[in-house]
């Protein structure tokens, strides 16, 4: 009996949890038709059709297929599986490669052709609606109204039109939030850092935005793109917008911010909006050309020294525990801190973990390599290693011989249209239309 793995799949917030049960139900129904045996079900929920890097859902299917579990991928469309044309192609490929076809409800059985087709359509569909987004919230943002989001300090309005539908945008002052705000733009220009700003709202049990915990980059953000507490110019009564753009890393999937020209932002002026006043604000900025000057300083100063010192320019590689870190109290990462000591990470960004213990580096990763020394070491688990890789070198080995026969007919078919267009040409038959034939 024909083995089928399911897929499915939502994103956005129009949709909910049942879509995807909605999907499996009809694909399942399918498969009864078909007398299928349904050995799998993978899902990714509210994760963008954008990219599949990010996506564990299919990232699991895609190793089991490979692994040989079953026999065919079933879902409801193409979309539903990838909007972004080149990793459709790719995750075709990989399927094929492992002799699992793609089929869909909509579609049937996915070929080269739907991939380049619907590939470019969704790619087309993608952009176009990313366009008409952008129009439509410029339109809101030149009448005043939220882009996208909802800034500290503020809070959603709720009203209809004549036809009980709601109007989108709107937005007004939050009066316990706005006290937060001003207090944060007072204690910076009084010259408080941000770090403590932050240990003092989370010390007091004052939420921040999105009910999270304070830390100092909420509050100090960045300066040209207008990010943080004390950069946000609509607390001043200017609504900005399209001041930066995100992009999507190829390699990671991820969205990564860039700034665009000065030209293309979008200022509307909101006096009712405004929470603090010009002489707070020319303070705080005052303050921020202080620290930008003195870092401006210290870096020159580095830089200095770094140029007297050719060992300093070589790239130094991180430490051997980075990343792998965490505090025992609160779970967050145990990072470098200082004089080359270990220390919880949120006890000293916002003072929310109270585990102010610091562990030298050299002390902890002789520790760490001593107990992987004692434990690693061990006969059985040494066997084990052994065997995991001896099966890992062997399954890289089965692919390796899997591509060179691939490769191998590809050239010899490659070697024969070379030979045959060479015979042609000697026999003086050669025209464009058979060349054509022979590469179609």
């Amino acid at each position: 009996m024909t083995r089928v793995a399911l897929y499915a799949r939502y994103s956005s917030d129009n949709q909910r949890d049942a879509s995807i049960e909605d999907q499996f139900r009809i694909c399942r129904e399918h498969a009864k038709r078909e007398k299928w045996k349904i050995v799998g079900a993978y899902k990714d929920a509210g994760i963008s059709g954008a990219s599949m890097i990010l996506r564990p859902g299919i990232q699991t299917l895609l190793q089991d297929a490979q692994a040989g579990r079953f026999d065919i991928v079933l879902a409801e469309a193409l979309d539903r599986i990838s909007r972004d044309q080149a990793d459709v192609a790719t995750l075709f490929k990989h399927l094929k490669f492992a002799g699992v076809p793609i089929v869909t409800l909509a579609e049937g059985e996915i070929s080269e052709l739907h991939v380049g087709l619907k590939g470019t359509m969704n790619a087309l569909f993608l952009k176009d609606l990313a366009a008409k987004t952008h129009r439509g919230l410029r339109g809101r943002v030149e009448d005043g109204k939220s882009g996208g989001g909802l800034c500290y300090g503020y809070r959603v309005v709720r009203q209809f039109n004549a036809k009980g539908e709601q109007i989108r945008g709107d937005r007004e002052i939050d009066a316990r939030q706005a006290e937060i705000v001003r207090r944060i733009f007072h204690d910076f220009a009084a010259g408080i850092g941000p770090r403590a700003i932050a240990k003092a709202l989370n010390d007091q049990g004052i939420a921040g935005p999105e009910g999270k915990l304070w830390s100092d980059t909420t509050i100090r953000g960045h300066v040209k793109r207008g990010t943080g507490i004390i950069n946000n110019e609509l607390y001043i009564g200017r609504l900005v917008w399209n001041r930066q753009r995100y992009v999507k890393d190829p390699s990671t999937g991820k969205r990564v911010s860039r700034l665009n020209p000065e030209s293309e932002w979008v200022i509307t002026e909101v006096p009712d909006l405004r929470i603090v006043d010009d002489a707070l604000w020319q303070a705080t900025k005052a303050r921020q050309s202080v620290i930008a000057e003195k870092y401006v300083n210290v870096t020159e100063a580095v830089r200095a020294h770094h140029k007297r010192n050719r060992l300093n320019g070589t790239r130094r590689p991180k430490s051997l525990l980075s990343g792998l870190l965490f505090c025992g109290q609160c779970g967050g990462p145990y990072t470098l801190r200082g004089s080359d000591r270990f220390a919880c990470s949120s006890h000293v960004t916002n003072g929310s973990c109270t585990n102010s213990r610091t562990i030298p580096r050299p002390d902890l990763e002789r520790r760490v390599l001593s107990g992987l020394k004692d434990r690693m070491m061990a006969p059985e688990i040494a066997a084990e290693a052994m065997r995991a890789y001896a099966e890992e070198t062997n399954r890289l080995n089965r692919e390796r011989r899997s591509n060179a026969d691939v490769w191998q007919i590809e050239q010899v078919k490659v070697e024969k249209q070379i030979r045959g267009i060479i015979e042609a040409i000697k026999e003086g038959m050669f025209d464009h239309n058979k060349t054509r034939s022979w590469h179609g």
